[in-house]
């Protein structure tokens, strides 16, 4: 499952980290997107509520806050992550 924020910091991190062309990590994200396996969840007013407790709550940064909650009120029961912030706080 992926939602709008995922998305765009997978871009920000192939094109800013991995230093790949935006063209090929737009191909690759496309890929993803058009995966029929892959769900793509959608931000709502109630995710970003959740998601402001939740950097609240947790003192998270807002993307993250945004990832979980939208993760959270999706009944999406299993996280796989390598980012440093959400694993170690």
């Amino acid at each position: 499952m992926v939602n709008p924020t995922v998305v765009h910091e997978s871009y920000h991190s192939l094109v800013f980290g991995q230093k790949l062309v935006r063209s090929e990590a737009r191909r690759r994200l496309l890929l993803v997107l058009r995966n029929p396996y892959v769900e793509f969840v959608n931000q709502t007013r109630r995710v970003s509520e959740a998601a402001i407790k939740i950097a609240l709550d947790y003192r998270t940064g807002g993307r993250d806050a945004l990832v979980l909650a939208s993760f959270l009120l999706n009944k999406i029961p299993v996280l796989l992550t390598r980012d440093h912030d959400l694993l170690f706080g």
